[in-house]
């Protein structure tokens, strides 16, 4: 009974999420920004094969090595080392993991609460609407840094701690995005044909609106990993995130701070990091945009 719309063009015949495809794979920066995230998630999930040292590896005689050859210089350290001595690139790359684990955990979490609890604000309405809406508008007053600053402080630093405190606000931005699609879902033909079959609010929620506006959740939690790995670095930068000697791109560029006139790569290089994963999730959840949400497309 499900029907799913669409205003994309396309080769007539076609399903929709081909024709969908089809506009997506002609926007050439976005399949670019697709495969450089592609790339930093191929180079978390092997970091242990191509990283050339052991991230946690101490050498003082190497502290702040540059990442320039001399004469008789360290090939192996291509991008210098920290003022532990420990090799910048390797860090990186196992850096990578702790970024895009917790940016992936947090969407999955946030969005699966988000749909849940938008369905039934949009769905039941009543007091049930006002509740969660309420909460939703409450925890939108907070800026979301200091939010999880605080969070984490009572809390304290850990990679479970700093997913539960990034989830407990990053849900209600799928909730209003899905709130709003249930209400005006609810009033077309075929949810009127599911409550007069006699289904129940779960299936028509779950089996017949969901469906219809899956496309445009999928878009907004692309959006929103790309502000929770900032995010993550932010808590990581003042302490707050995964603690040492984790390598964490956030808490590379803070432990560089100190040596930024003389020594630039220690935070250089993971800022250009986060720099390069976040405008390429951006680009690439932009042509997703357009391509599977036709309404927002320029």
């Amino acid at each position: 009974m499900t029907v799913i719309a669409s205003s994309t063009a396309g080769a007539p015949g076609l399903p929709i999420w081909r024709q969908n495809l089809r506009v997506f794979c002609a926007n050439k920066s976005a399949l670019f920004a697709s495969a450089v995230v592609v790339l930093f998630v191929a180079m978390a999930i092997i970091a242990p094969i191509i990283a050339p040292h052991d991230p946690n590896d101490t050498d003082l005689f190497r502290r702040l090595q540059p990442p320039v050859w001399k004469e008789g210089g360290d090939w192996a350290y291509i991008l210098g080392c920290d003022a532990l001595g420990r090799d910048i690139l390797s860090r990186l790359i196992y850096g990578s993991r702790i970024s895009i684990f917790i940016g992936a955990a947090v969407v999955l979490f946030a969005t699966v609460i988000g749909i849940l609890a938008g369905l039934a604000a949009g769905y039941l309405r009543g007091w049930v609407d006002v509740v969660i809406s309420r909460i939703v508008d409450i925890l939108l007053g907070f800026p979301y840094l200091i939010f999880a600053i605080g969070l984490m402080a009572m809390m304290g630093p850990g990679l479970v701690n700093i997913v539960l405190a990034l989830v407990y606000k990053e849900w209600v931005i799928p909730c209003r995005v899905v709130r709003g699609e249930t209400l005006a879902a609810r009033e077309q033909e075929y949810v009127e044909a599911a409550r007069a079959v006699g289904a129940s609010s779960g299936h028509i929620m779950l089996r017949e609106i969901l469906p219809n506006i899956l496309s445009a959740v999928t878009v907004i939690s692309t959006v929103r990993m790309a502000n929770v790995i900032i995010m993550e670095a932010s808590l990581s930068f003042l302490g707050l995130g995964v603690q040492p000697p984790t390598a964490s791109w956030g808490e590379m560029v803070a432990g560089g701070r100190e040596f930024i006139m003389e020594a630039w790569w220690v935070s250089t290089f993971p800022g250009l990091a986060i720099l390069a994963l976040v405008l390429a999730i951006n680009v690439a959840s932009q042509g997703l945009r357009d391509a599977f949400d036709p309404r927002f497309a320029e």
